[in-house]
């Protein structure tokens, strides 16, 4: 009897803890690291994109709305700064997985990559210096000295002028300083930035004009099969938008309300 009784007695307790360890909830699974992807600029293009020398982070305005849009689809970037002219190749070999650089929306660069939707009207415009009253417009530029950034748009409607010397340059930045030194006549450039430029540090001695252009649209770019990608980055470009952080965003860096979009 004293066997039998604790036979029982051991299988009521191994019951019971069996019981006690299914009871128990499962332990929960990590969740998986978020996505980063090396996002393209050339950190010369301010306000759209920079690098703050002494803390040696990238800041602007594409800086902002990638991170936004990142943060929207939940994915992360990590910013790289390359020469514009480098920038669609490296998308192409897959060294990139977004370019955000004021880039013009243009068919000959949509054979190479995809764009996404625009995320930014703008348009070309002129610097020239202050002392110079022969050049306020496109139509004077015939015969002058053009300076333009290696593999812009600004580049491209420089060599259709009709006798101008152009003379191309790795960062729109050294344009603006040939200007300075009186290397160039005029720079050929997009007009934020050129206005920019102009307030910050060419105020001395250059003035903008706005050249009498088209207007362009800025895309977001990806290589031609990162179609999921593209995707994803037209959704959250469309959240922020609908959210009121792109519109937060355009008045931190150019101080008015982004324009209504057709």
């Amino acid at each position: 009897m004293k066997k039998l009784y604790a036979a029982a007695l051991f299988l009521i307790l191994a019951v019971a803890v069996l019981a006690g360890c299914g009871s128990q909830p499962a332990a929960k699974t990590a969740a998986p690291a978020a996505k980063v992807y090396k996002v393209g600029m050339d950190a010369t293009y301010a306000p759209f994109g920079f690098q703050d020398q002494n803390k040696k982070e990238y800041l602007g305005f594409d800086v902002d709305i990638i991170k936004a849009i990142a943060k929207a689809e939940g994915f992360k970037v990590e910013v790289n700064n390359l020469a514009f002219d480098g920038l669609i190749p490296a998308l192409q070999t897959g060294n990139l997985d977004i370019v955000i650089n004021d880039m013009t929306i243009n068919p000959e660069r949509a054979k190479a990559v995809s764009f996404s939707k625009p995320y930014y009207t703008a348009g070309l415009g002129l610097v020239v210096r202050k002392d110079n009253t022969t050049i306020k417009s496109k139509k004077d530029l015939s015969g002058k000295r053009l300076g333009v950034s290696i593999g812009s748009t600004g580049a491209e409607v420089a060599h259709k002028v009709q006798g101008a010397q152009v003379r191309e340059f790795n960062t729109i930045v050294d344009a603006f300083l040939e200007l300075k030194n009186g290397g160039v006549d005029a720079v050929i450039n997009d007009k934020p930035v050129n206005e920019y430029y102009v307030l910050t540090k060419g105020q001395d001695f250059a003035k903008a004009l706005d050249g009498d252009f088209e207007v362009e649209y800025l895309g977001i770019a990806v290589a031609k099969k990162n179609t999921a990608l593209l995707e994803q980055i037209n959704h959250g470009l469309a959240a922020i938008k609908a959210n009121g952080q792109y519109a937060e965003i355009y008045k931190k860096w150019f101080g008015k309300e982004p324009p209504k979009e057709k």
